[in-house]
Parts: C-alpha cells; structure tokens; sequence
C-alpha cells in the first residue's frame, strides 16, 4: 500500500471470483492499518485498523471517503458516500460493492479526519489537530509551570514544613486546593504573614507535594512520600491526588505493609485499599502467618477495623 500522512492507494492486480487478498500494514496517524478485498456474487472492501481496542490509543474514530478505481482498459470509479465520525472496533468498515468490477483497480482511502475518544468522557479530539495542539500546549505549560517552582520566580508564599522551607505561589496553591483558596481569600493568619506552616511534613515530602500540585512530580518522588501525599490530599481536599495515592497503594500490599495499609484505608475511608487488604490477608490466608504483628495490631487499631477482620476471617473459615 502507498500512504501518504492521509492517503492510502492499493493496486489489485486481476481478481477472479472467490478470492480473497489482505494488504501490508500502512501506517496513518497512530495506527497501523490494513485494507483487504473479497470478491465473492459482489466485491467486498474492507479497512480495518490493527488493535483497535489497545489502551494506549483506543479504537479511531474515523471520517473518510472510498473510492475503487479500475484502471485501464475498462476504466471507471465507485465512490462511496463517505463515513464520518465512525468508530472503527475490531469490524472495521466494510463496502460491499454490487457493480462488477474486473481487471487491476486501486482501493483508494482518503481520511479526512481522525479522533480519538476523551477518556474523561468529553468530546473526541482530533490527532492531527486539537489532540497535537492540546499535547504542546500542555506540555509547555507544565514545564513553565515547574520552573516557577524549581527557579522561584516571583514566588509569594512561604511554606513552612517540619525540618526546612520552600516558596511557592499562592494562586497556584488556590487553583488546585479549595483549603488554600480560603486562606488566602480570607483574612487568616496565611494571608496576612504570606506563610503556611504544614508541621506535619518533612521537607521532602513538602517539595513532592508542591512537585505534584505545579504537575512536576517524578515517579521515584510519587512513591517515597505516598503517606505523606495522601495525609495532605485529605487536608487541603485534592481529590486527584486522592485518588493517585489510593490506586498507587493498591498496588503493592505485601506482608509488611498490609496491616498498615490497612489501617491507612480505614481512616482515609478508601474502600478498595481495604478491600484489597482484607483479601490478601484472608483469601490468602496471611493472617494466620502474621501472629506477632496481628496482636499488635488487635491491641492498638480501631475496634471497628478489629471486628471487620475478624468477621472476613470468621466468614472464610
């Protein structure tokens, strides 16, 4: 197949009756594609993307127009209506032609569009537009956005954690945490000193919750201070934060970490952390491996949590 950026041509040589022909793979946009033809009582086109469903890219959604063009001597060109804004899942789009078509031709495809689907569930953006603009855009911004933080440029506000200080910017701060909006909205010991004291943190972990609010966050970073991250998304209500913490947590519960986890869970109200706690510990049966730290854990822990464990063991046994 010959493509260009939107445009994919196919020459079939002779096709006799119940044949069937798939073409290489081409390239457009972020797929790869394949076109192939059946020619049985009518002559079948088919477009089909390869993996559709992947979750990096998920299925097109795609607008273009058809064209079969037989070549010299018995020239002529079917052209499809055309098909807009159609997802294209494992089925792809199939024509179905009823005309006869005989000797070489050329399948001819000519996007004129494709999107993908918002994840969050707004409207589908275009890659070769809006999707490419949004992604620089972004991009530009949050590295502006980090050397405000990294470079202190015109910082205004004064952090002040457990073992250290750093400065930041207080709109920034109210943007992404309604908590901070107040403060500096009203007339509070934060707005009137230009300082917020967060006494609960270490330095560290101050300079990885700020790296995450202005969008700078490193992974190694993320997962050193998740405690730390999940106390501040909980008092200064940033639920994405939240939320990140609470998938991030999920992922390794081990027999070190679980009955602190699990005790996380429960005063964070996070469902699935302890749902994924109290399975480890007794669908798998780990509680009967853990004696010394479960009686430390029975004698301190919230009697609430205390009797859940020991209504999912009772249930199992």
């Amino acid at each position: 197949v010959e493509a260009a950026p939107r445009l994919a041509q196919w020459r079939v040589e002779a096709l006799p009756c119940y044949t069937y022909r798939k073409s290489l793979p081409f390239r457009i946009g972020l797929w790869n594609w394949y076109l192939s033809v059946e020619r049985n009582k009518q002559t079948c086109v088919k477009l089909f993307a390869e993996n559709p469903n992947s979750p990096k890219n998920g299925p097109p959604i795609a607008s273009f127009i058809t064209k079969l063009l037989s070549l010299p001597p018995n020239q002529q060109t079917i052209v499809h209506p055309g098909i807009f804004d159609k997802q294209l899942k494992h089925d792809g789009f199939v024509w179905a032609i009823d005309s006869t078509v005989t000797g070489r031709f050329v399948i001819e495809i000519e996007f004129l569009d494709l999107k993908v689907a918002d994840p969050s569930g707004g409207e589908p953006a275009s890659i070769w537009a809006s999707r490419q603009i949004k992604q620089c855009s972004d991009s530009t911004a949050l590295s502006s956005l980090a050397r405000m933080l990294h470079e202190d440029i015109l910082t205004d506000i004064t952090i002040n954690a457990a073992d250290g200080s750093v400065r930041a910017h207080r709109a920034i701060l109210a943007t992404r945490s309604p908590v901070f909006r107040s403060m500096f909205s009203h007339d509070l010991r934060e707005k009137e000193l230009s300082t917020v004291d967060i006494s609960d943190m270490s330095l560290d972990a101050c300079r990885a919750f700020l790296s995450y609010i202005y969008g700078d966050v490193s992974g190694e970073e993320f997962l050193a201070n998740r405690l730390a991250l999940l106390r501040a998304a909980d008092k200064y209500d940033i639920d994405d934060l939240r939320e990140a913490c609470h998938e991030s947590l999920l992922e390794d519960i081990n027999m070190g970490n679980v009955l602190e986890r699990l005790q996380t869970a429960h005063l964070y109200q996070l469902p699935r952390l302890k749902g994924g706690c109290l399975r480890f510990l007794v669908d798998f049966r780990k509680v009967y491996e853990m004696h010394d730290d479960l009686n430390a854990f029975l004698q301190t822990a919230d009697r609430d949590l205390v009797a859940e464990v020991f209504h999912g063991v009772l249930a199992a046994w």
